[in-house]
């Protein structure tokens, strides 16, 4: 039996050009970090007694004896790519699927590092990002960035760097002191609004083409977050102000990223005191992340009554095995 853990991400600045359709041509940039809330990915070797060969259990089970019969195309995909058989795997998560923290991504890294532990094979991040990537983007042809599977799979707060065929991570140089001050300046909220991210995300790519300013815009903001983010002399505040700017440039690229629901949101927690911040993932509803002084929490908790609020933690381990036993021989 293996237990694989691997954070969720929040990403802060750059998203959209991460597309290949984008950075391939004029190079993209993204800034964020994993969170402390994860989804665990439990894989184990099924008994030879049972009628079926495979189970798989996420918000519903499957039991299977082909792997081409399985619904669900993730799933499907990846344990025919890794010729995983006669295996029950359990997938769960401390927060909902489709919320805007790449928990799509997160799912199909974990899937793929338990896989390499129950064949005996030890992967670096590197490769696990690189075939969760091949796994979504290629063989699975969902639209959306490349960031995701990188954030989740090496962990931590970064920038990623794309360009033509390549990506690298830079982990970003703040200090500890610096970032517990960030950490009391963010808030996390669930918007509870349901969104299906790979619509959004189609849209958002055939828009790229007319939106090229707009995207340069957003890739140069990576490098003054970054900037205000490490220099200790800088207002940290700065950095509220520009996840304001972020949002609102990137609102430009596809209306349906936001709702009026969420304007609405937004809008009533600037009022209270919020300095910034922006619905996180591809948009259109899920988790919205917001910059708030710690003497105005109270005043857009208030103003946000009736959402939840999740608290959290910046992470830096990435995905990783927390458990591994070897099956016993039912032979």
């Amino acid at each position: 039996m293996v237990i694989v853990r691997t954070p969720f991400r929040m990403s802060f600045v750059g998203g959209g050009t991460d597309f290949v359709e984008f950075f391939q041509e004029y190079g993209g940039a993204v800034l964020s970090t994993t969170i402390d809330r994860y989804c665990y990915v439990t894989v184990r070797h099924l008994p030879f007694f049972f009628q079926y060969r495979s189970e798989v259990c996420y918000s519903e089970i499957e039991r299977v004896c082909s792997a081409d019969e399985i619904h669900h195309p993730l799933i499907r995909a990846a344990m025919k790519l890794m010729d995983m058989e006669e295996i029950r795997l359990t997938y769960e998560a401390d927060l909902p699927a489709r919320s805007g923290l790449g928990t799509s991504s997160a799912f199909a890294v974990g899937m793929l590092n338990a896989f390499h532990y129950c064949r005996g094979e030890y992967v670096n991040k590197r490769q696990l990002a690189d075939e969760a990537i091949r796994l979504e983007r290629e063989i699975c042809n969902e639209a959306g960035g490349l960031q995701d599977q990188i954030a989740v799979a090496f962990g931590g707060m970064n920038k990623i760097l794309f360009s033509g065929n390549d990506y690298k991570v830079c982990p970003v140089m703040i200090s500890q002191e610096r970032k517990v001050l960030l950490k009391k300046r963010l808030m996390l909220f669930f918007t509870g609004f349901s969104r299906l991210s790979f619509k959004i995300q189609e849209k958002t790519r055939n828009r790229i083409g007319s939106r090229i300013e707009t995207l340069l815009e957003i890739k140069r903001l990576v490098d003054e977050a970054e900037r205000i983010l490490t220099d200790d002399k800088t207002n940290l505040d700065d950095f509220g102000r520009l996840l304001d700017y972020g949002w609102r440039l990137k609102r430009e690229i596809n209306q349906e990223i936001s709702t009026d629901e969420v304007d609405i949101l937004y809008e009533r927690a600037k009022k209270a005191g919020a300095l910034g911040g922006k619905l996180l993932g591809a948009g259109g509803g899920g988790f919205l992340l917001l910059y708030v002084t710690p003497e105005r929490w109270k005043e857009v908790q208030q103003a946000l009554a009736g959402l939840m609020h999740v608290p959290f933690q910046f992470e830096n381990s990435g995905t990783e095995m927390i458990y591994y036993a070897p099956d016993y021989d039912t032979g």
